[in-house]
């Protein structure tokens, strides 16, 4: 099974890069399935139900989302409905929404997404390590395979993770900096493992921001409202092949497509 996975896909320009570019790439390497993360679409922040099914309909079977899965209020409500949109798993119980989900190919493979937010520099919440182990136990009653996005702040917290679950997840792939990092590897035990996928959207922002506004912002310290760069735009994401049959990862590679 071969998985594309998208790295954080960001406002208006990001959604086109990724209309664009996933029925080439799906075509050309024989993609399986396409994930991606999407809490940056809604120019910039959150996501809303119209805008999840713009990326459904674009070839995505599932989509993550993190720290902005709320900053549309409509998405409150569509996230119960939708269990092929993501939050982290380790939000309380009680909030809206599912942390996992099994996605099953056109060929009948299966494959689970599990999705955590790490804690440094980040909201506080339930532990990702004991929620990681509780989700991957109950996850592998059902499915051999399983992918992790790791959706953290800190390189260290995101390698951690990676290690923890080095011979139980497929792969652990981070999400949330928007900067793509050249450490694809797969780690002792078998677990394909990439710090962070980067960003889809545009290429000369500060992480997908007009750079104007970010500079005015470090420059005087003052509040400022961010709005998407445009521009020309990046594509990044990472192809996983995996066997399903086993849950081993047989290869990880890094996807950097310029517009």
């Amino acid at each position: 099974m071969k998985v594309l996975y998208i790295g954080d896909i960001m406002g208006e320009p990001g959604r086109r890069a990724v209309a664009r570019t996933i029925p080439r790439l799906v075509a050309q390497r024989e993609i399986d399935v396409v994930v991606g993360n999407g809490e940056n679409v809604a120019g910039g922040f959150g996501i809303t139900p119209e805008l999840a099914e713009e990326l459904f309909s674009m070839g995505l079977s599932a989509i993550t989302t993190g720290n902005h899965a709320w900053d549309k209020k409509e998405i409150l409500d569509y996230f119960p409905r939708e269990r092929r949109l993501l939050r982290p798993a380790n939000y309380p119980e009680g909030v809206p929404g599912q942390g996992s989900v099994v996605i099953e190919t056109a060929a009948g493979e299966e494959l689970g997404l599990l999705q955590l937010m790490g804690r440094a520099y980040m909201p506080t919440l339930d532990c990702p390590f004991q929620t990681a182990k509780r989700e991957m136990a109950r996850l592998k009653k059902r499915v051999a395979a399983v992918l992790v996005d790791m959706h953290a702040e800190a390189t260290s917290e995101k390698m951690a993770m990676g290690h923890y679950l080095d011979g139980e997840a497929t792969a652990v792939v981070g999400t949330h900096t928007h900067v793509q990092t050249a450490d694809e590897q797969i780690l002792p035990r078998g677990t394909a493992y990439l710090t962070d996928i980067g960003m889809t959207g545009p290429l000369h922002g500060v992480i997908g921001v007009k750079k104007e506004l970010a500079i005015e912002k470090f420059l005087t310290g003052m509040p400022r409202r961010f709005e998407v760069a445009s521009g020309p735009t990046v594509f990044c994401a990472v192809l996983i092949e995996l066997d399903a049959r086993i849950g081993k990862a047989l290869s990880i590679e890094r996807l950097r497509i310029l517009d």
